[in-house]
């Protein structure tokens, strides 16, 4: 039996495609629109700023020992702002600074009240602030406010996307489904990065901002048609799915508006585990998300065009693997072979060891381009564990806080990203990008 929808699309699509997986491509989708506007910014602003006025406005310059020739390619990426390391280290933490102060509020927002409109609001914000960008550019601090707005507005995603997979996400197809979702942080990044630098060359760096915050309303008219809050809301679903989720997660009341129990929240040894991890983890992933298209053309003197290329191969093997990963660590819970507790190990393990041990390497590789790219593509994809990791963990303990734990987590793992822009933009000050002081700070961090 299926639910009555409202036209036969929908009767289409509830017949042939699990609501549960309707919800988990558009949310994954959701994600990537969501980090491709975010780090579209780390690539633009390589050609938005004038490298050779701060040559030659810089008392001191030294230049990287991956040296190039071709000095006649590094003029014509020039942009129109003179904005130092320093203030562009500023200006990319900005959006971490709005990132940091929404999270816990937007948990329990969308816990008590609609998770899928959070979520949607999420998107509307950074589709008018990135739109806007161009604009702002032209006056610092307003840029800098503009991208602080569009971090509240990113703020709210993994919050309510947290409450959402706690209904939709049956308990044996849970790293699965989390991947998929989460996945799409990667697929946003790739596609981010490489068309940011296929539009730049094609039109220009403002063309950039106003192409990928239009396309994602399509996203938007898809969200609020066909993804509800839970499955007693949802229309298009069949009545076996509802029951094979319901039963999954217990059958539980969804609409429930229950106090925080903060007291536990704050002396639980696995909570304070998982918020140690998720900071860990993210500080290797916001040094490769936000310096990696700055280190690739600064330090190893890649050209726009294979700049965007490989910074975003990293995130398209990173998404592979992340959704190889959730899907055996799900085949491998259901056959006993693994506990849940050890797939979040693994997962864990990947995502922590091998990108450091690949940003100590890079270290010592020097100007090898081809050992860096294929150091870096390592530590990237190694990330993927992240996902059915550390991310996952939360609904694993308390599916019914998950939203609000997210929020709490993430908003302590949210400082590196403030920190770590503004840290590489002072040692690498007057463009003192030498190879030891960018990959010392890599590897150190």
């Amino acid at each position: 039996m299926v639910f009555q929808p409202s036209s036969w699309i929908g009767n289409t699509i509830a017949r042939w495609i699990p609501a549960r997986y309707v919800f988990a491509v558009l949310g994954s989708i959701a994600l990537a629109i969501l980090y491709g506007l975010k780090v579209n910014l780390s690539v633009a602003i390589v050609v938005m700023v004038n490298h050779t006025s701060q040559h030659t406005n810089s008392s001191i310059i030294i230049r990287s020992s991956c040296s190039t020739n071709d000095t006649d390619d590094i003029k014509s990426q020039d942009g129109p702002f003179t904005w130092g390391e320093s203030q562009q280290g500023l200006i990319l933490s900005s959006y971490y600074w709005g990132y940091l102060i929404s999270q816990i509020p937007a948990g329990r927002i969308s816990e008590v009240f609609s998770a899928k409109w959070v979520m949607f609001s999420a998107v509307v914000i950074n589709i008018i602030c990135t739109l806007l960008t161009p604009v702002a550019a032209q006056i610092e601090p307003l840029l800098m406010f503009l991208r602080c707005v569009e971090g509240v507005g990113g703020g709210f995603s993994f919050p309510a996307m947290h409450s959402l997979l706690s209904k939709w996400a049956p308990v044996e197809e849970r790293s699965t489904i989390t991947t998929i979702v989460y996945a799409g942080a990667a697929l946003g990044t790739v596609l981010s990065v490489l068309f940011s630098g296929f539009i730049y060359t094609w039109q220009s760096w403002e063309a950039v901002f106003y192409w990928m915050g239009s396309l994602p309303v399509i996203w938007c008219l898809l969200w609020a048609w066909l993804v509800e809050d839970d499955t007693t809301r949802q229309r298009y679903i069949t009545e076996k799915e509802r029951i094979l989720i319901q039963k999954s997660l217990g059958d539980k009341d969804t609409s429930h508006k229950m106090q925080l129990p903060w007291k536990k929240i704050c002396t639980s040894v696995p909570f304070l585990v998982i918020m140690i991890t998720h900071f860990c983890n993210n500080c290797c992933w916001y040094v490769l998300l936000t310096e990696l298209p700055k280190y690739m053309s600064q330090v190893l003197y890649f050209r726009m065009e294979e700049n965007s290329l490989l910074s975003s191969l990293p995130y398209l093997t990173l998404w592979i693997f992340s959704l190889i990963l959730g899907k055996c660590l799900d085949f491998g819970r259901s056959k006993k072979v693994i506990s849940t507790t050890a797939a979040r190990k693994i997962s864990t393990l990947c995502a922590s060891v091998v990108p450091a041990a690949c940003l100590l390497a890079v270290t010592f590789v020097k100007c090898e381009h081809i050992a860096v790219v294929a150091l870096m593509t390592i530590a990237v994809t190694a990330m993927g564990g992240m996902f059915s990791g550390v991310l996952a963990n939360h609904i694993d303990i308390a599916p019914q806080y998950a939203g609000t734990l997210i929020g709490i987590t993430n908003t302590f793992a949210t400082i590196p990203g403030i920190l770590i822009p503004i840290f590489v933009g002072e040692i690498t000050h007057a463009n003192v990008c030498t190879q030891k002081s960018d990959l010392h700070s890599l590897g150190v961090t």
